[in-house]
């Protein structure tokens, strides 16, 4: 495929390499502890991040550290081969998120990024995330602050603007080039599309033409040759994959995969069926108060194109604990492959 050959091998985000040049969005409800380490055994993603924090959250957790553990806190948690991990954080305080960067660096995060490009209301309406593309004075003020604070690089994720017609996406990338911001990682949709229509990747262009530093491209890449048409399209250093990646952790690999061979692997059902098995089993010996929720959220994408996969996700969504949950897929996933043999079997 064209434009192969000119994929990056990886980039440097300040003093830290990160390699391959592919990163895991921050995706809210989603890329916690257990998916990132799911999507870390994979191999082939070189940067992952943390669900979107609240900067005010981590700060009164810090404040009181006898108090049990926020949720604000738990997105914070990470293990060793997490490794490079960026934390993620929105607010529209510069002091609170300056301190939120502090402990997140006192933590051993490699990177602090901020989001200005959460569309959700309830986030907008508190001028955070992509709330705060109406007001570029606090934008800047906030990367300031914050790059003050910490020492570990600091990057920003952005979308193209409010709307089509008030598009700043050069101007946030100018302002966090001057505010020395190792890397911008660019949704090229605007605020008011949320994620419907196509992303405008010719944004994310002009956005690599206009700042030296490296410029990481997210939105539509939900296959191997995409990101590789992303790359040739506008040049971008790297390339973030967010939904996609839910249903297909595979996704990473199979961008290096088809790199090294001109082709990839195509996972089986019996693929799903260990991953599935892998993220649920996970999930319980982590413990907590969501588990359940988390694993029936989670049979929506990982059953994605499984044959009867409709039958499985009713089953779970029916159950109340974890145990019974997990013997309901490895059940299933027994049945339909002996399915799958037998009619291969009469076929032949």
């Amino acid at each position: 495929m064209e434009g192969m050959d000119n994929f990056p091998a990886g980039y440097n985000m300040g003093p830290v390499r990160i390699e391959p040049a592919t990163v895991l969005a921050p995706m809210a409800g989603i890329t916690d502890t257990v998916f990132r380490r799911l999507i870390r055994a994979q191999g082939g993603c070189g940067l992952i991040m943390t669900e979107f924090t609240s900067s005010h959250g981590i700060i009164a957790t810090n404040k009181h550290p006898g108090r049990r553990l926020s949720k604000s806190f738990h997105y914070l948690y990470f293990e060793p081969e997490e490794h490079p991990i960026s934390a993620q954080l929105f607010g529209s305080d510069p002091e609170v998120m300056a301190e939120a960067a502090r402990v997140c660096e006192a933590s051993g995060f490699d990177a602090v990024d901020i989001n200005f490009g959460c569309p959700v209301k309830k986030v907008v309406t508190c001028n955070g995330g992509s709330g705060m593309l109406r007001n570029l004075p606090l934008v800047e003020t906030l990367l300031k602050r914050v790059r003050e604070a910490v020492t570990i690089p600091l990057t920003m994720k952005f979308r193209a603007g409010w709307n089509d017609s008030e598009l700043v996406h050069l101007q946030m990338a100018k302002m966090a080039e001057d505010n020395g911001l190792a890397a911008i990682a660019l949704h090229p949709r605007t605020r008011e599309q949320g994620y419907s229509g196509r992303a405008d990747w010719t944004r994310i262009a002009e956005v690599k033409d206009a700042v030296k530093i490296p410029v990481i491209g997210n939105g539509d890449v939900t296959t191997p040759e995409a990101a590789i048409e992303m790359v040739r399209q506008t040049g971008c250093d790297a390339v973030m994959i967010g939904r996609a990646a839910s249903s297909n952790p595979w996704i990473f690999r199979q961008i290096r995969e088809y790199l090294e061979a001109g082709a990839y692997y195509v996972p089986t059902e019996d693929d799903r069926w260990r991953i599935m098995h892998t993220y649920y089993a996970m999930l319980i010996e982590k413990g907590g108060l969501d588990v359940v929720g988390k694993m029936k959220q989670f049979a929506t994408y990982f059953t994605h194109g499984v044959r009867s996969g409709a039958k499985l996700r009713t089953s779970i969504y029916q159950e109340r604990d974890a145990a019974p949950i997990l013997g309901l897929v490895d059940a299933f996933f027994e049945r339909e492959l002996r399915r799958g043999e037998s009619l291969a079997t009469v076929l032949l």
